[in-house]
């Protein structure tokens, strides 16, 4: 098998694209937080220390996102640096690699997604209740 040093730097622009998504995401989620974290200062509900918890796992599972993506870049340039080199073996392997830890990110994206959508339906679970019930 014959990897040209094109063939990494396809992941270039795809993966600054996913970082750039799962920065935005980290960034709403901490505001929320700060947020739920004054208002929960002031209430102490219990509700919202679930909801704290709930965000709190998901900002973990962004920071393995994000890890993940940027040694996917990582390996996609050493492969290329490799294969500049004519290593040919070594950047197919790093390559591959460079490819699992996209995956690796994309299958904890799917996971954090996933959360989201339950702790929403949980959320509104409350105003469907309300409409069933009038």
């Amino acid at each position: 098998m014959t990897l040209h040093i094109e063939t990494p730097a396809l992941l270039f622009s795809a993966t600054s694209l996913i970082l750039l998504a799962y920065t935005n995401r980290f960034l709403t989620i901490a505001q929320i937080v700060r947020s739920l974290k004054k208002h929960y200062d002031e209430v102490h509900s219990k509700s919202i220390l679930l909801q704290i918890k709930n965000l709190n796992l998901r900002l973990s599972l962004i920071r393995y996102m994000q890890l993940f993506g940027v040694l996917c870049l990582f390996l996609s340039v050493f492969a290329m640096f490799c294969l500049f080199l004519e290593q040919q073996v070594l950047g197919i392997y790093l390559f591959a690699a460079s490819l699992l830890c996209l995956l690796t990110s994309l299958g904890i994206s799917f996971w954090e997604i996933s959360i989201s959508v339950t702790a929403l339906r949980l959320h509104l679970s409350d105003l469907i209740e309300d409409k069933k019930s009038k």
